[in-house]
């Protein structure tokens, strides 16, 4: 069972606040919450400490980056090889993200390439692990939804913030 952070809209409006000032520091963020620097400092401490902010590094287009061609695999693996399955995809550069899953497959991998060639070579090298039985691929031909987190986290976010004069704009995106 996964242990889970109730969080509230100054959360939400932080993390808000982040996504759309993406270089902005505490006291940028304080204006933009209208809540006090050191509140934002131990509430994103306490986000960071407890797991739900990650990180602050750049997000990477792969598109923009010249790995236009994108595909998910799915993969059905030998029973009991899901850590050599991983150690596996580990090594591949073009393998982006890799889940393991319930279903007809046993993991489902996000891969990029610069070409299709390059997708086909990566494919190959896919199934080349000693622990794939088949492998399944689905070429991406556009993205509908990028990958997203404030409106999951809004929906579910508790309305007070303990902070009455919050602003509430950041918490609205």
């Amino acid at each position: 069972m996964t242990d889970r952070r109730t969080l509230d809209a100054l959360d939400v409006a932080l993390v808000a606040a982040l996504q759309e000032h993406r270089r902005a520091g505490i006291l940028e963020l304080s204006r933009i919450t209208g809540v006090a620097r050191g509140t934002v400092s131990a509430r994103l401490q306490r986000l960071e400490d407890s797991g739900v902010i990650t990180g602050y590094g750049p997000d990477v287009d792969v598109r923009a980056a010249g790995f236009g061609v994108q595909a998910f695999v799915t993969l059905e693996i030998a029973q009991g090889a899901i850590e050599d399955v991983r150690r596996d995809l580990e090594s591949i550069p073009g393998v982006l993200e890799a889940h393991a899953t319930t279903g007809s497959g046993d993991v489902l991998c996000r891969v990029a390439a610069s070409s299709h060639e390059a997708l086909q070579q990566t494919l190959v090298d896919l199934n080349r692990s000693a622990s794939v039985v088949r492998s399944t691929s689905v070429v991406a031909l556009s993205q509908l939804v990028p990958w997203r987190t404030l409106p999951l986290l809004a929906s579910e976010a508790t309305p007070d913030a303990g902070r009455s004069g919050m602003h509430t704009e950041a918490g609205s995106t």
